[in-house]
Order: structure tokens, then sequence, then C-alpha cells
């Protein structure tokens, strides 16, 4: 809700689109209901594939293969005995699918202890995630009614089928453009703005050891010469063995010897008084970027994952019949 605000003020925008997500619990851990008990929609196995691209990252479990067409793969085959539920399902490219046959998991990856345990394990991981989407997105489609914007929801069914129908590569962004109605995506091979959550600092005044014992301390005052860690500063060095130009966010001492994170690496020891402030920490990192384009069975970072504070917000534009123009956001 913070961006919806911050958005707004940075642009014109009088509509809201939002996919209202939902995944069907009950079909995820028993596939085979049916009948009276169960009816099936006309998202039927939808939810089972988008839930397993997810979980497994959108790649090859076996090869870690990306930007080829994926399947889904019973971990234990079914003509061993393996059921349909999603903790014995996971995602292959052709190769690995054929190559695996009906040989049990464990026989195929004899030669790979380390990804058979990671895949055995990933298995077995709950449904929190799910359970957390569908929890939480009914209670921001309420908060977004609130404002006075009009709000359209889709599902991810409509999103999808949008894509296809304007030939969209597969990208969150691009996904986020889709939600709802819309006719036509103009220029969406131009680069977007990601911002980043990166956090505002620790209260953890000590770092640790591997053994769990401190190892230094963390200045109490979050400022030091101006300057506060995550600022975003240019550096012109004149002297000394680190001269020359650097931009990137700054980690500060109260020594007044700064590190700075460049896009080419870490820069350590560069004097407070070469520094020069861009832009104060925010807790969001921001850069352009190119659209890292997917092809049909899709690429990407797992938007799912409950455990994680950390999201990726794509700001993009799409059109409307009625030359409208929103701006969607892809968390």
């Amino acid at each position: 809700m913070a961006w919806v605000q911050r958005i707004r003020r940075w642009a014109p925008v009088i509509t809201i689109s939002q996919e209202l997500v939902r995944f069907d619990l009950q079909q995820i851990q028993h596939p085979e209901i049916s009948g009276i008990e169960y009816q099936h929609g006309t998202l039927m196995g939808y939810e089972i594939r988008e839930y397993l691209l997810e979980k497994w990252g959108r790649h090859c479990a076996y090869c870690g293969a990306h930007h080829v067409p994926l399947k889904i793969e019973h971990i234990h085959p079914r003509s061993k005995g393996g059921s349909n539920r999603v903790s014995n399902l996971t995602i292959a490219c052709h190769a690995c699918n054929q190559r695996k046959g009906s040989r049990g998991v464990a026989e195929f990856l004899a030669s790979k202890p380390e990804t058979l345990r990671w895949i055995l394990a990933q298995a077995k991981a709950p449904l929190r995630d799910a359970a957390a989407v569908n929890s939480t997105r009914c209670a921001l489609f309420q908060r977004l009614k609130a404002t006075d914007l009009d709000v359209e929801v889709g599902t991810g069914g409509r999103t999808k089928r949008n894509r296809h129908q304007l030939q969209v590569p597969k990208a969150h962004c691009l996904d986020a453009a889709c939600v709802g109605h819309v006719d036509v995506l103009d220029s969406w091979s131009q680069p977007v703005l990601r911002v980043t959550a990166t956090g505002r600092g620790s209260y953890q005044r000590t770092r640790l050891t591997k053994q769990g014992f401190p190892r230094g301390y963390l200045t109490r005052s979050k400022r030091a010469f101006g300057f506060q860690t995550g600022d975003l500063v240019t550096a012109g060095v004149t002297t000394g063995q680190k001269v020359g130009s650097y931009r990137g966010r700054v980690a500060i001492r109260a020594s007044g010897s700064f590190n700075v994170q460049t896009p080419a690496g870490l820069v350590q020891g560069i004097s407070h008084r070469f520094c020069a402030l861009v832009q104060r920490a925010d807790g969001y990192g921001y850069s352009w970027t190119q659209i890292a384009l997917q092809t049909k069975g899709g690429t990407g970072n797992p938007g799912l994952n409950a455990g994680v504070s950390r999201a990726t917000i794509y700001p993009v534009i799409k059109n409307y019949r009625s030359s409208r123009h929103i701006m969607t956001m892809a968390l």
C-alpha cells in the first residue's frame, strides 16, 4: 500500500488492476478428488502447474536448465506406486524427463547425491506459501478498494490467456501488465524500473562468528559524517591507492573510512571526504533493467516464498481501449 501511494505521487494513476490469486489447496493435496466432492472448473490443472513452476524456481529440477519447455514430472514413478500429489511432483526438461523414464529418482540421481537431497527436501516443503497468498489476497483487495481509485480484479488464468493472445514473453513485470482487461500492450521490450526491498538496517549490535561468539560491534549511531549505510553516493578519489570514480551504496564506519558497493564489486577504505550524496537510503534499491525474456515453461524468480520478506516491484504501463494509462505492480 505504501508503494501504491508512492506511485500515485509520481504518475496520474486512475485504475488499479489486481490479480486475485488463489491456490486450491484441496486440489493440490488431493488431485484425485472428483465427482460430487469437487467440480473441476476451466482452470483444471492450471493451479498445480503454476504452483510447481513457482515452487521449483521455473527451471529443471534435475539439470537446472533455464529457458526451455518444462514438463510435470513424477519424482516416484506412477508405475511403481507414485501418486499425483504435489509432494510427488516436480518439473523437468524434455531431455531429463526422457532419461529418467520409469526409474526412481534415487536411481536416476545416484551420481548426483546433492541434487537428490535437495529435490527430496524441496518436495516435502509445506504449502504455507500458497496459504499465505490465499489469506492476504482478500485483505489487499479490501485495502485497495478503500482508495478513491477504480479497482479491477482478474484471475491467474486470464492473465496467462492475455499473455498468450498478445504474444508477450513470460516475465513478472509483463504478467502484471496483462492482469485483467487489456487489449494492447505496447513497448513491452523497453527497460523497466526495478525496485528491490533492501531493508533499513538491523537491530543487531554485533556480528557473530560461526561458533556464535561476538565479533566486533556496530556503531550505535546510524549516521557518520552525514552519511548512513545504504546511501547512494559518488566518490571521486584523487589521492592514494584508490584513485578513481566510484558510484554505489555506502557502508559507513565511525572512523570515516567507508566501503562502497559498486556494480563492479566492493571498494573498501574510501574516505568520507571524497563522498557526495546522490540519494538517501529509503529501504529500496532502484535500477533500470532489460526484461529477461522467458520461453514457454518459464524461468525467473520464485514468487510464492512466504518465508522471504524481500520483494521486487516492477512498475509497468499498459494501454486500454479508452486510452487510459495505469500503473501496475508485480510483487
